[in-house]
């Protein structure tokens, strides 16, 4: 089987491509011919002080990396597969406090103790007052006379008032939330002019606030989920500082890829009409995981080799960078049909847009399929004839499938 040839110096992970494409054509080559690869790097570009990473882009093989944490760790070099050449090692090694980088035992203490935010009864709970607010915003957006943008109008609200929901943030609140996680990621863009000393700050402002949050809980408890999680302390509960570190993750992890997920999804039934006719006709319980496939709003995490082992016939070496291109592995044919067909009738439907399973598997899934639903469900209710005004224009991102602004219009 020939190797692929990719220009010199191409790199999955380089913010520039992200900012016009989703690599699609070279991962549909690499599964084809060389599914684990080699990708040099040079400069200390990630900011890792290595050689470059493992570009993993097979379903199968994004899975057995995802499942084996006992050889491929997050904790090592973190999840985040590009930081920049700027960035400290102890700024990286600060990160291994955040779950997301965390290896079992301790991973799992910590999950087994956040999860009870995340059960199916507290997600049912909240599921009438987001459907009211998903419907006040769709119903809020059709006011507009002229274009507007989806991005800002729409898909940012609904993650954002659900994670202040969950967690007891007042609703007057969570512009801070969308301001600070927005700094936290996009250090990679110039339009936002934000370093990562100010993505620092504003990472450390949202702990602080949390931390705030966990402290007032303790002195007076409330019936919330953050009274729950910090409570009793000594019992197995979390610290202050762990809980400051979980509401960081929220912020991006049910923020950030949610917003995301909502506006790919009207991005894609808007240029896929007939998807759009059909989803508006027979509403498929389907259709919201065939989003976030079709999405894929982290294009990859990685992980960091424990010891010498063999993945893909390739030879990966202890402390070798693996990447996890989720984008690649949700359009793996092996896996789907028509992969790069948007089909929301799709079933069954095994993305890893949530995650590869193992540990890490998404925390909020059944949070994210609900606010997915309910969101598109009031928008083809209340704005039947939205129509497509510009191209979106995207976030220039190492590892985020971002969109920035989607300028859409109700005429039609």
């Amino acid at each position: 089987m020939p190797c692929p040839a990719l220009p010199d110096g191409f790199d999955f992970t380089d913010p520039d491509l992200l900012h016009h494409r989703v690599p699609h054509p070279e991962f549909a080559e690499l599964r084809r011919a060389e599914p684990v690869r080699w990708i040099p790097q040079t400069g200390n570009v990630a900011g890792f002080q290595d050689e470059g990473y493992w570009a993993v882009t097979r379903h199968a093989d994004v899975k057995y990396v995802s499942t084996h944490p006992e050889l491929f760790s997050s904790y090592l070099n973190t999840a985040i597969i590009r930081f920049n050449e700027h960035i400290q090692r102890d700024s990286i090694d600060a990160q291994r406090l955040i779950l997301l980088n965390m290896d079992p035992p301790e991973h799992t203490r910590v999950r087994q103790i956040v999860q009870r935010g995340f059960t199916p009864r507290s997600v049912r709970a909240l599921e009438g007052r987001l459907r009211e607010r998903a419907r006040a915003i769709a119903e809020g957006a059709r006011a507009h006379d002229g274009p507007f943008d989806f991005v800002t109008e729409v898909a940012c609200e609904l993650p954002l008032q659900a994670i202040a929901e969950l967690i007891g943030v007042p609703q007057d609140d969570r512009a801070k939330i969308f301001d600070w996680s927005n700094k936290m990621i996009a250090y990679d863009d110039p339009e936002y002019a934000i370093t990562a000393e100010v993505g620092a700050i504003s990472a450390a402002e949202l702990i602080s606030y949390a931390m705030n949050m966990a402290a007032e809980r303790k002195r007076c408890p409330a019936h919330d989920i953050v009274s729950t999680l910090v409570a009793a302390e000594h019992e197995g509960n979390l610290n202050s500082d762990e809980f400051g570190f979980f509401v960081l993750m929220l912020s991006v992890a049910g923020n950030e890829t949610t917003r995301n997920a909502i506006t790919h999804g009207m991005h894609a039934f808007l240029t896929h009409p007939e998807q759009w006719e059909l989803y508006k006709a027979e509403r498929p319980v389907t259709a919201a995981e065939e989003i976030v496939r079709w999405a894929t709003p982290v294009v990859a995490f990685q992980r960091t080799a424990t010891q010498d082992t063999e993945l893909g016939g390739k030879l990966i070496r202890k402390g070798d960078r693996v990447g996890l291109f989720y984008a690649s592995a949700n359009h793996d044919p092996e896996v789907f049909d028509r992969p790069d067909d948007f089909d929301v009738t799709r079933d069954p439907n095994p993305h890893l847009g949530f995650g590869g399973g193992g540990p890490h598997f998404c925390l909020g899934k059944s949070l994210a399929v609900l606010e997915i639903d309910l969101i598109f469900n009031a928008v083809a209710d209340a704005m039947p004839g939205l129509t497509l005004v510009e191209d979106p224009r995207r976030l220039r991102s190492a590892w985020i499938n971002g969109v920035k602004e989607l300028r859409v219009s109700t005429a039609g």
